[in-house]
């Protein structure tokens, strides 16, 4: 059986890199760092008070660069998404964030509120949801970098109790009109959950918990992949 990926968010902090090191330990495919951002619509409280957090302790664009500068050199060899809002490379200008994070260790990009027609000669991570029409979706499949990321609810993150059943049917959609690896994220807070998740997609994202749980610190963190990466099999 072809390996599930697993892909784990944090939230870009001086600690951050050693949190991305302990959950590659724990089995992380993919580290989604996240760039903090003032008014982030697609979050849940979990990442809005993180992102509140991190813009308090001074985590702006320049400092949130060397966060990935400073992962890429405990980790070399696995990819490093930074995740975050189009006006943040608004302000610090689209092809100098791309040159900047790439030369920093940047392996792709996601951002949440940039819809697939805008700025195309940034190659990124594509994203789609349950609202997401038919050609919205094999847009997103045509430009999209490596993977494509399934927004598994109509909502925000946050971690939740069980997949929705709407995830079955989003699937046999997407899988309908294209052959990219795709991702579930949103509300996937648990082993249980992760091991659903993976029988319908190619990989998972966890978010909301991971950043729960790295408060505690890197051993937490690392125990709490471990235990993801096991559902999903090695």
């Amino acid at each position: 059986m072809t390996r599930k990926s697993l892909v784990i968010y944090l939230m870009a902090g001086p600690e951050t890199p050693e949190l991305a090191r302990a959950a590659v330990e724990g089995g992380a495919d993919v580290i989604e760092l996240g760039f903090p951002f003032s008014d982030p619509l697609a979050e849940g409280p979990v990442i809005r008070r993180a992102s509140e957090l991190a813009l308090a302790r001074g985590m702006r664009t320049h400092a949130c660069l060397d966060v990935v500068a400073r992962t890429r050199e405990l980790l070399p060899d696995t990819p490093l998404v930074p995740m975050t809002y189009a006006a943040i490379l608004e302000a610090y200008g689209y092809d100098r964030f791309a040159a900047d994070a790439r030369e920093r260790g940047a392996s792709s990009f996601i951002l949440v509120d940039l819809p697939v027609e805008e700025q195309p000669a940034l190659r990124r991570i594509q994203l789609v949801a349950p609202t997401s029409t038919e050609e919205r979706i094999r847009a997103a499949a045509a430009a999209t970098d490596g993977w494509l990321y399934l927004v598994s609810v109509t909502g925000t993150t946050g971690a939740r109790t069980e997949l929705s059943p709407a995830l079955p049917p989003l699937m046999e959609r997407v899988r309908a009109v294209t052959d990219v690896p795709v991702y579930i994220g949103f509300g996937i807070s648990n082993a249980k959950l992760a091991r659903a998740a993976g029988e319908l997609a190619d990989g998972v994202v966890v978010g909301s918990r991971a950043v729960e749980v790295a408060q505690d610190g890197p051993g937490p963190l690392r125990d709490f992949v471990a235990s993801l990466r096991d559902a999903l099999g090695t």
